[in-house]
């Protein structure tokens, strides 16, 4: 229709129009513009000196290329995130300097102290990752340490100090490639069991030589080895573990396995399991409610790409960032693989979304590990970052587009499923390369804003102060009584604003790291949370009303709220 001959009615059709395209807008809840944010290093001005061990000497073994992880957790229970960071060892016969991960404690004042040694986790092995959990149910987080070889679980003793009771509790004789690992309470019966990932059948004597250029060794891709079951560890509630993975349904030896996420994926109320798995299909493990799992990944759609190509998956993470109602799967993968983003479709399915969006080709060159949905902004929408770094440092000599130090990725979530890449705006120090591995978030300063924290191969770890931004955000810390006494598995919904995020706390994640075990969400310009809804594994559920922003609460399963503090002032 041409414009001359448009109806003497068309202006009120298009005030009729607008207003319904008004309302859509209104109904999605679109997020604001973003303020002014940056992520600021202060790594050294918080007092962490601490640089990774991988024990290379020359002969380029495989698991020198993989690690570290970092960890946020509470170890000494005063409100304050303190640091954890894995590290290696050196190869036995090769002198250098010892090395042994690091606790560092919150100084509540924005510095940290070394407190390795004196909180007894002064152990040499050749760590990969960590997860955080209070196992035993004694208002203490433990420490769960993989590894190249005997992984180790250190017991939070709750006066500061850590003992390792790998052997007490039965957790010793695997002598594995260990990866990622998560704390999870399979079976609900409020106690917290152990999921650990495993890559590959490797060791010094069977190491095969490979090749970039035809002739100087390079790291082997995980094709060049067998794979390896990851394993589950149930709790039996009497500080002991007993290896349930075949009865459970989860053995696998064709895995190569990296990065672990737990989820609910049908929304039943019982906990899944993603495996991102190296060069070999993910695995999606669907909890049949009765201590068993079917694997599902291909019928879902996450076992492989568009394609069908089986991706080199390495770290990974679930949320729901569309408001869905419903986990999405993160992954990420190899340089030219992009991200994986599997859209959760509610019916069994998953869509990866990256292919067509700002997170596929922002992220096709680039080589990601660790990665965590969060909201930097605290608009009310998870965000997503991701830290890259390649593997083997000649590699620009054969693809001149790759680079070793890589960038990280920031994307800030625009609500509808669109995502935009805002890495250069967040500081230059942000946004330089770095060969970066394990990723965590957390409060680290008490100020209801997620900072960042980065172990690189053989090099630094970092921590990046969130800083700007004007929104109003509430944290939530759990504590489970007929549930796990740390909450994981629960789901937490706060409304403000007439809309609805919801989250759950879960352990692991990332890749080799473990994020704090606190809920924050962003109310965006709401000053209060109309309604905080929690649903804890056992079954319970709490609701709260007219919660105001500017605090961490802590609820207790079928008590409410028994602490609330504000936040720290700059």
């Amino acid at each position: 229709m041409a414009p001359h001959s448009l109806p003497k009615f068309w202006p009120v059709l298009a005030v009729f129009f607008l207003t319904l395209s008004l309302a859509g807008l209104r109904a999605q809840k679109l997020p604001l513009p973003a303020a002014h944010i940056t992520f600021r290093d202060v790594t050294r001005a918080a007092g962490i000196h601490f640089v990774a061990n991988n024990g290379a000497f020359g002969k380029m073994w495989l698991p020198e290329a993989l690690g570290p992880g970092v960890a946020f957790l509470d170890y000494n229970n005063d409100g304050w995130q303190d640091i954890l960071l894995i590290n290696g060892t050196n190869w036995p016969g090769h002198a250098g300097p010892h090395s042994t991960m690091a606790l560092y404690r919150n100084n509540r004042n924005g510095t940290f102290t070394d407190v390795t040694r004196q909180a007894g986790l002064a152990a040499e092995m050749y760590g990969m990752g960590v997860a955080v959990g209070d196992y035993d149910n004694d208002g203490c987080d433990d420490i769960f340490v993989t590894a190249l070889g005997q992984s180790h679980l250190f017991h939070n003793n709750c006066n500061g100090t850590f003992t390792d009771v790998t052997k007490k509790a039965g957790l010793w004789g695997p002598n594995e490639f260990s990866t990622s690992a998560a704390w999870v309470d399979f079976d609900r019966d409020g106690h917290l069991d152990l999921l650990v990932a495993n890559y590959v059948q490797w060791t010094p004597q069977t190491d095969i030589f490979c090749t970039l250029d035809g002739a100087a060794k390079s790291y082997c891709t995980p094709e060049a080895y067998h794979g390896t079951s990851l394993r589950l560890w149930h709790n039996n509630g009497d500080g002991t573990f007993t290896d349930v993975t075949r009865k459970a349904g989860l053995y696998d030896p064709t895995s190569k396995s990296l990065g672990i996420t737990i989820l609910d994926a049908n929304q039943n109320g019982w906990p899944d399991i993603f495996v991102s798995n190296d060069t070999q299909p993910n695995k999606l493990y669907m909890n049949n409610r009765n201590g068993t799992f079917t694997e599902k990944a291909v019928m879902a759609g996450v076992g492989f790409s568009e394609d069908g190509i089986a991706r080199a998956g390495m770290g990974t993470d679930s949320a729901d960032y569309d408001r869905s109602g419903y986990p999405s799967i993160l992954i990420t993968n190899f340089s030219n693989q992009m991200l994986a983003l599997y859209h959760n479709e509610r019916n069994g399915l998953f869509v990866d979304q990256a292919p067509n969006s700002e997170i596929g080709h922002a992220s096709l060159l680039t080589l990601g590990f660790g990665c965590f949905f969060f909201d930097y902004d605290n608009d009310g929408w998870p965000d997503i970052f991701v830290a890259n770094g390649h593997i083997d440092p000649d590699i620009e000599k054969v693809q001149r587009q790759v680079r070793y130090a890589e960038r990280p990725l920031l994307f800030r979530n625009l609500g509808g499923g669109k995502f935009a890449n805002v890495t250069s705006t967040m500081g230059a120090a942000f946004d330089s390369p770095r060969v970066a591995r394990g990723a965590a978030y957390g409060d680290a300063f008490n100020d209801g804003k997620l900072d960042i924290l980065i172990s690189t191969n053989a090099g630094p770890a970092y921590l990046f102060r969130n800083e700007g931004g004007a929104n109003h955000s509430l944290r939530v810390k759990l504590v489970g009584t007929k549930s796990n006494r740390d909450g994981i598995g629960a789901v937490v919904k706060v409304t403000s604003g007439g809309s609805t995020e919801s989250e759950m706390l879960k352990s692991g994640s990332s890749y080799l790291s473990s994020s704090e075990l606190v809920l924050t969400f962003g109310l965006a310009q709401n000053t209060k949370a109309a309604e905080v809804d929690i649903r804890w594994p056992s079954g319970h559920e709490d609701h709260l009303q007219n919660i105001s922003a500017g605090q961490t609460i802590t609820v207790k399963e079928g008590q409410g709220i028994i602490a609330a503090k504000p936040y720290q002032k700059d």
